[in-house]
């Protein structure tokens, strides 16, 4: 994969320059800080490819940085590292839209093959290339009062926009060209996250950021329906 540009916030400074030390032998250009403030500078003004932000920050701690990022509208990718393997750190952190979420101690090869992994699917937008999509590509397509524009890759309800970071507008593709299919969790992630390991609750929450933004009613859903103990079928 050619070279990307990819902050690294950590405020560990043996982690920090291992980290970098690796991804530069791996061909990526690396800018390293050590606290959430100096994060959102940069973030705020370079173009980046990626980001790996740990939580524990001084001056701003990692989930509020992710916060700001996503309120600012800036779908950078961005996976997340934590010395806490928490349920409420992983939920917390998917829900604010980071794409990944990696537990310390982790295994060097582990982390770069899921950097890898974001990496690829923020070069080839909705390119998923395990089944063919229902949908042609370049298609507008509609449901109740949601429009996708595939080719711009926006979504609009109701006339409004609605932002969706890439990996909620990845699964929202895949639904849609999939209509009243059921489909597991497990296949999702698979198909949409591109990995076969991952948790089932990491798919749970991103149907919920999208029947937060896409629904009438997100407590009693109509287009996300959950299938209990199969996984999720949309329905149009």
């Amino acid at each position: 994969m050619t070279g990307r540009e990819i902050l690294v916030v950590e405020d560990d400074e043996a982690i920090a320059t291992g980290l970098s030390l690796n991804l530069r032998l791996a061909g990526h250009q690396t800018t390293v800080v050590g606290d959430g403030v100096a994060a959102l500078e940069t973030i705020g003004s370079r173009e980046l490819d990626l980001v790996l932000l740990d939580i524990n920050l001084p001056r701003k701690n990692g989930l509020d940085v992710l916060a700001a990022v996503r309120e600012a509208d800036n779908l950078v990718p961005v996976i997340v590292l934590s010395a806490r393997d928490g349920e409420y750190d992983k939920v917390a952190a998917l829900r604010l839209g980071a794409d990944d979420y990696v537990t310390k101690p982790f295994a060097l090869a582990e982390l770069l093959a899921r950097i890898d992994a974001v990496l690829r699917r923020s070069n080839t937008p909705a390119q998923v290339e395990a089944e063919a999509i229902a949908v042609e590509v370049g298609d507008v397509v509609r449901f109740a009062d949601v429009v996708i524009d595939h080719t711009r890759r926006t979504v609009t309800r109701a006339g409004a926009p609605v932002k969706l970071t890439h990996l909620e507008f990845e699964l929202l593709w895949y639904f849609v060209g999939h209509p009243q299919q059921v489909i597991a969790r497990q296949k999702l992630l698979n198909l949409v996250w591109g990995q076969s390991v991952g948790s089932p609750r990491t798919v749970d929450n991103f149907v919920g950021q999208l029947r937060k933004r896409l629904e009438p009613d997100p407590e009693h859903p109509r287009h996300f329906v959950t299938v209990r103990g199969s996984g999720y079928r949309f329905d149009p």
